[in-house]
């Protein structure tokens, strides 16, 4: 059986991440879009990983254009959305695929643990997983949680 830490993902800028560099840590794992109306989110992000990052918080975030056509941009534009507009520091990944055949595997495996309401569906962007520190999936967060309504679990998770 796969777990979280056999998982790899390509980073925007081409780099092949294991995801086993996060073992130890309590991982959110969001699927993004640049022109969404949940893109403010990032800002709350951020602000969870700054606020956190010192007790083990890391965000992942694996932009997606499967919704609505949402984020349509390269790698280069990804970026600089998210680093210039939202100021994000925390890792990105290359665009993915969340819902069908190229499925990334990533969220294969996420979404197998935590399925949620439409079954193994990812309905929209910024659906959130928050991952324990022993890798296994604890909680899915709908797009339409901001990531300021996660606190309290992450707070619990890191046990603080």
């Amino acid at each position: 059986m796969t777990t979280f830490y056999q998982l790899t993902a390509t980073s925007l800028r081409g780099q092949l991440i294991t995801m086993a560099d996060y073992a130890g840590k309590l991982v959110i794992v969001v699927n993004t879009a640049s022109h969404c109306g949940f893109t403010p989110q990032y800002a709350g992000l951020e602000a969870l990983y700054q606020k956190y990052a010192a007790q083990g918080l890391v965000v992942l975030g694996f932009p997606c254009n499967q919704f609505g056509k949402q984020e349509p941009g390269d790698a280069d534009e990804i970026s600089q959305t998210c680093h210039i507009t939202y100021g994000v520091s925390f890792p990105m990944f290359e665009k993915v695929e969340v819902n069908g055949a190229a499925t990334h595997p990533v969220f294969r495996y996420l979404k197998d643990e935590l399925p949620g309401v439409l079954g193994g569906r990812i309905k929209w962007n910024f659906t959130k997983f928050l991952i324990g520190r022993d890798g296994k999936p604890l909680k899915r967060f709908a797009p339409f949680t901001t990531p300021e309504k996660m606190e309290a679990a992450i707070l619990a998770a890191l046990k603080i």
